[in-house]
């Protein structure tokens, strides 16, 4: 069993930027791919961002893509979520995720954090 959890979400202006981090609690954790989603208040929970087991590919929403990166770190047994120039349509609570198959659908992950709130004021 594979705990996340989630941190650096925070209140942030239009323009600037914040990094999200996602901790493993287990090293089974580098076999799986890996994920990033959203939930606005509202709006069903959303696809962000993805990126291989082995790191090598990533694949982002067409929302996010040129201003969000992805990016794991095996040793530290952690993911990343770089966020720049935010607008306030990015405002949502940001999930992590892991799972065999990944990618861009729920259904691709088997186990998912506990959320952290992102909030960006224009």
């Amino acid at each position: 069993q594979v705990q996340l959890v989630e941190s650096g979400g925070g209140l942030v202006q239009a323009g600037g930027s914040l990094r999200l981090s996602c901790a493993a609690s287990e090293r089974t954790f580098i076999k799986y791919a890996l994920g990033w989603f959203r939930q606005a208040p509202g709006k069903e929970r959303e696809f962000v961002a993805a990126i291989s087991w082995s790191g090598g590919t990533t694949y982002y929403a067409d929302s996010v893509k040129g201003r969000f990166t992805i990016s794991r770190v095996y040793a530290e047994m952690s993911m990343y979520l770089q966020m720049n120039n935010l607008k306030p349509e990015d405002t949502a609570v940001y999930y992590c995720a892991a799972g065999i198959a990944g990618w861009n659908r729920d259904e691709g992950y088997d186990y998912w954090g506990q959320g952290t709130q992102v909030t960006v004021s224009s």
